[in-house]
């Protein structure tokens, strides 16, 4: 073809193609730092091309989506591909013909002939995706639509604003959209309809140019939340009017591991007043008396690996945790949280804190908190110590010449000291450098392949633990001395293992035994969510992956029957996952009485506060929890718990699921 004709025949396709408007581009904000960009384009026959990723610590999307709406802005044709968090190829369609729905992705294929309006939410979505269903509420009857593969959305409209910036005033609008997860998700739109903002104290997504309005919108987005929280809180949260005596309860002393059948309980007001045999407690006339029937009462459990959000602690108590550590958080929005619950503002646990302080740098984690000299490292520490925290955490881009100035500077302050084993660092190192604690279970692993990962920051440090774990010998002299490191060291250890087991094992399309049991309770949209998640395992080498996820809980033996102290912590979804880590020490080969022990009395142990909790006894605070069946028998009982006592206050435990959209458990059969 000669070159005049090449010409014209481009010039013809490009004529051909849909005029794209002016790019809209939003900026992706982790912990106050941009993180990442989504670019937007709307063609004539208003087909929008969404560009959309973000890097956190190595991790973080990619994503390109086509999206083309109807006159009611509900989805006809959505294409996407890219990566999702964990680096897995995403190649995700949807289509509306002649009323019937298709879906295609790696974990779902599904058809259905559409007798209603009803919106496809990408499993893979972009932010874009939540205006746009925000704006096809808006014009559905009653602001009502069904969702598609399930379940159902509703829009409310909150707040208006004006906001101001360098290039202007805009008016915005922010619609809470519910049915999405646990509670409403808010999305902020402009006058015109378009996407202008979603916001919160962790990640938040901004028109370019506005971001100066993000903290605005999220104080006019928390008081309105909190109104709403605060109502939830007095329904669910029950004071008796007098004293209260549980009656009638097989009773789990965590200090001995001995079930104790037929024990009374009586508390008044915070505080446990008296323990002792059914019959031989004084009740007062005025108690209101709880009969146990022969359940399980047990300490509150410990979750000692959060990062707290609101609305999260009603997860957490229905599940029976009382008492959280949260291990990285903004320090204004943790603090704030922590005093509304004390204030019986909202429901959840207690809250401990440990205080995130990273390294500058390009795999920096989302917080503020970036420490470069042991000045900044001395101004943190004396912060953190000041406002009540119990440690800092360090974090993976940390300089290794600053952890032992850390360690020093926090234990003048009593804090403790623990964290990620920052880059260049091994743990051996770490330990040696003063830090009391590991977090997660790879680290120990990776102490032993400083060889290929030197560089924890990137997901090589949970890739070449799945690659290389299995092949590691647990009896060697290497191992073994380590693990008396530790010992030397009273080290201890927060495995975290559930969410390492999850990354190896998960296969797309199917929901992992961690999560089986109780996925069909869950919001449609949150059970969809347990279809993905798993890391990128090569063709071919599921077994080995298989082969290291087992290997960690060897590890975990291997250190508990060491005398390593463990504590029980999670770093995923609220309550749910804690039963799940409770059944994989089990699964490790501890005794069930034992697991219980460490998320009850070791977690107040590591905490200092076993002179208030971790054990059911007089004096100590009215913690406890009420479960079906003997968790000390069969640890799969505690997901059967349906009353929690929390600081003397009472709460049903089908009461605060409902109030989150989860479904009542079914009725356990007895233990055999």
């Amino acid at each position: 073809m000669s070159r005049p004709m090449a010409l014209i025949a481009f010039l013809a396709t490009l004529i051909a193609l849909p005029a794209l408007a002016a790019e809209t581009r939003h900026t992706v904000i982790l912990s106050g730092n941009k993180a990442g960009i989504q670019t937007t384009s709307v063609a004539a026959d208003g087909t929008r091309q969404v560009s959309y990723e973000f890097n956190d610590r190595g991790r973080g999307p990619k994503l390109a989506a086509r999206i083309k709406v109807n006159e009611a802005g509900l989805p006809v044709s959505v294409q996407t591909t890219g990566n999702d968090y964990l680096k897995v190829p995403v190649k995700e369609t949807f289509s509306l013909e002649q009323g019937v729905a298709r879906w295609h992705n790696d974990a779902e294929n599904g058809e259905r002939k559409l007798t209603a309006p009803a919106f496809y939410i990408s499993l893979q979505s972009t932010p874009e995706e939540s205006a746009l269903l925000a704006n096809a509420l808006l014009k559905a009857e009653g602001h009502k639509l069904a969702l598609l593969p399930e379940g159902q959305a509703t829009l409310l409209k909150g707040d208006e604003a004006t906001v101001k910036s360098s290039v202007g005033a805009r008016r915005v609008t922010s619609y809470e959209i519910s049915g999405l997860g646990f509670g409403p998700e808010t999305v902020w739109l402009d006058q015109d309809g378009a996407f202008f903002a979603s916001v919160s104290s962790w990640a938040s997504f901004i028109l370019e140019g506005w971001e100066s309005s993000a903290p605005e919108l999220l104080e006019l987005q928390n008081k309105r939340n909190n109104a709403r929280i605060l109502d939830n809180a007095k329904a669910l949260t029950r004071q008796p009017k007098g004293p209260l005596a549980i009656v009638n309860a097989n009773l789990f002393d965590s200090q001995s591991g001995r079930s104790i059948p037929g024990s009374t309980v009586l508390v008044e007001g915070n505080r446990i007043k008296a323990v002792g045999a059914d019959g031989k407690v004084a009740i007062p006339a005025n108690a209101e008396r709880i009969d146990a029937r022969g359940r399980a009462l047990l300490p509150g459990l410990a979750d000692m690996h959060v990062h707290i959000s609101e609305e999260d602690g009603v997860q957490h108590l229905a599940a029976g945790v009382t008492t959280v550590r949260d291990m990285a958080n903004d320090t204004d929005t943790l603090l704030d949280l922590k005093r509304r619950i004390e204030a019986g503002q909202e429901v959840g646990p207690r809250i401990f804190m440990s205080g995130i302080m990273e390294g500058p740098g390009p795999f920096a984690g989302p917080t503020k908190v970036l420490i470069d000299n042991e000045a900044q490292a001395r101004e943190a520490v004396d912060n953190y110590a000041k406002l009540g925290y119990q440690g800092v955490k360090i974090y993976s881009s940390m300089k290794p010449e600053l952890v032992p100035v850390i360690a020093k500077l926090a234990h003048e302050k009593g804090l403790r000291v623990g964290g990620h084993v920052p880059a260049n660092m091994n743990a051996r190192q770490f330990i040696e450098a003063g830090a009391d604690e590991m977090q997660h279970i790879n680290f120990v692993f990776l102490n032993f392949f400083f060889d290929e990962v030197k560089d924890t920051r990137t997901p090589a440090r949970f890739t070449v633990v799945a690659q290389r774990a299995s092949k590691l010998d647990l009896n060697s002299s290497e191992v073994r001395s380590f693990v008396q490191l530790m010992k030397d060291r009273h080290v201890v250890i927060d495995p975290t293992v559930t969410i390492f087991h999850t990354m190896f094992t998960r296969q797309p399309g199917t929901v992992g035994p961690g999560y089986a049991p109780i996925a069909s309770r869950l919001p449609p949209q949150v059970r969809r969510s347990l279809l993905t998640g798993g890391l990128p395992i090569p063709k071919g080498s599921e077994q080995q992956y298989r082969d290291s996820a087992d290997a960690l809980l060897r590890m975990i033996k291997l250190l508990y029957d060491s005398g390593i102290t463990i504590v029980a912590g999670t770093d995923d979804l609220p309550g749910f996952t804690l039963h799940r880590e409770l059944e994989m020490y089990v699964q490790a080969g501890i005794s069930a009485p034992e697991v219980l022990r460490i998320a009850t009395l070791n977690a107040a142990k590591v905490l200092k506060r076993d002179a208030d909790l971790g054990t059911i006894a007089p004096g100590k605070f009215a913690d406890m929890i009420l479960a079906d069946g003997d968790p000390a028998r069969r640890i799969s009982d505690i997901r059967n718990t349906d009353l929690v006592v929390k600081d003397g206050k009472v709460y049903e435990v089908a009461a605060l699921y409902r109030s989150i959209g989860v479904l009542p458990r079914p009725r356990a059969e007895p233990t055999p």
